[in-house]
């Protein structure tokens, strides 16, 4: 790391043994590391000076990582990322942090490599390296399975040559592809090349893939290197392989066992090292067995393959992710939104077919229409799903009086009771999952006639006092 930029790191570690460990290694990386041994040292340091990011413990002798984090949001302050160590067996905590706007975790034992590796994506973006992108650069939900998916990433960018990303349209493939490229490449300015099989025409995708000599074809007035050349020393990202026709995929398999490409109207080879990164929505194992997509080719593609699952699968993405482009959309407009309970509600109800980009695109739509703060339901869908079933019974749910303050009452009670059985019944975490004070948490669910002891379930009843 150049050390004309060290980015400043807040250690809030209690072990010794680990702690004098972290601040040789990242001191040896270049960075400038600030050593806190307890909770509440922390919470000082940070609220008095600047920080590029947070690494703490979550067990921690006075006050846990979770609870001085939480601290830090009720008083507002302007927080970098922040990476929880959390240990074994410690998921479904680490997963509550992510959703409460926590960067990363990484679970005890860990490769300090790895923690190494998720500083330096973070710090760049926080200080604003690369415009325009706020979300952390490794961030690919807060679910369980895209954390796995998540933490493969950097054994895969050293050691695979080619990978095949398999899942439907829209859940993220091509940022999946630039995270592996971001983890592989050797320099700054090696390159990442991204082109779709299937948004080219036949005619013009040999030249595109392996480029042409001047004067090869009709309109070839100079040479043109292909994506292939010009992907050389990085990553070539080809999306939707399993359009190619059976004649491009034969001249794609002799690259890939080859490893060069002869351009059209050329003669010599030349060679081409990249790291190639195929992706499709659709099955291509069927496709082999229907003959529509060669077995040689699928084999050579198929050598690691990471199937990144729809939004449906995985529910816990869907907030996590909407917030992000709310934010998103905040920066380029200058204009904050809020979604209501009942549209939070509506959105995880929703099966989202186009995944991340029909989410991103409705979140955007909502921004746009909405001369409210707060966003209700009806700005993120059109008629089809605001008359479905799902949404009619968030949206619609029946009142005793009719009115609409009955319908908001009912609204907010389902959702509190959702979230306290979301978060079995423990009433500190609920407060916080929901963004209130327990006290207001107390005070809702005494005026919407919410018990205990008539809604929690017996074995969880013990959780009441926490």
């Amino acid at each position: 790391m150049s050390k004309d930029i060290q980015p400043r790191i807040c250690l809030v570690e209690d072990d010794e043994i680990m702690g004098e460990s972290l601040c040789d290694r990242f001191a040896l990386e270049g960075f400038q590391i600030e050593w806190q041994q307890t909770g509440n040292a922390g919470l000082q340091a940070i609220r008095t000076r600047k920080y590029d990011l947070i690494i703490s413990d979550v067990n921690l002798p006075d006050l846990s990582g979770e609870d001085m984090y939480a601290q830090l949001i009720d008083e507002s302050i302007n927080l970098p990322p922040i990476i929880f160590i959390t240990g074994y067996g410690s998921i479904d905590r680490a997963v509550r942090l992510l959703k409460l706007g926590a960067a990363d975790y990484i679970s005890k034992p860990f490769d300090l490599d790895l923690l190494v590796e998720k500083a330096r994506l973070l710090c760049p973006l926080h200080m604003g390296n690369v415009a325009g992108d706020i979300q952390p650069a490794n961030m690919l939900g807060v679910s369980p399975i895209m954390h796995v998916i998540e933490q493969s990433i950097p054994r895969l960018a050293k050691l695979a040559s080619t990978i095949l990303i398999t899942g439907e349209s829209g859940v993220g493939k091509e940022h999946v592809a630039q995270l592996i490229h971001r983890h592989a490449r050797t320099s700054s300015d090696a390159p990442f090349v991204a082109i779709s099989g299937g948004a080219v025409t036949e005619s013009l995708l040999e030249s595109e893939l392996f480029g042409h000599e001047k004067g090869s074809f009709t309109g070839a007035a100079k040479a043109r290197k292909g994506v292939f050349e010009q992907a050389h020393g990085g990553t070539l990202f080809l999306d939707e392989v399993g359009e190619m026709s059976l004649g491009m995929q034969v001249k794609l398999l002799r690259v890939i066992q080859e490893r060069c490409i002869v351009r059209v109207g050329g003669e010599m080879p030349i060679p081409v090292d990249v790291r190639l990164i195929c992706a499709t929505n659709r099955d291509l194992k069927k496709m082999v067995e229907e003959n529509t997509f060669r077995e040689d080719l699928y084999y050579r593609i198929h050598v690691i393959r990471l199937r990144i699952p729809p939004l449906r699968e995985r529910r816990e993405d869907i907030l996590w992710f909407a917030n992000l482009f709310l934010k998103q959309c905040a920066q380029l407009s200058k204009e904050t939104h809020h979604m209501s309970p009942v549209s939070e509600q509506a959105l995880l109800d929703y099966d989202w077919p186009g995944n991340l980009r029909e989410l991103k695109h409705s979140v955007e739509r909502a921004c746009i229409l909405s001369y409210n703060q707060q966003l209700e339901s009806d700005a993120f869908f059109d008629d089809g799903f605001m008359n479905s079933p799902a949404a009619m019974e968030v949206i619609e749910s029946p009142t005793q009086d009719g009115t609409l303050a009955g319908h908001l009452r009912d609204c907010e009670r389902k959702f509190i009771l959702h979230a306290l059985e979301h978060n079995q019944w423990h009433f500190g975490n609920t407060a916080i999952a929901l963004d209130i004070s327990r006290k207001n948490l107390w005070e809702k669910m005494k005026k919407l006639d919410i018990h205990p002891d008539k809604h929690a379930k017996p074995e969880l009843e013990s959780k009441q006092q926490s």
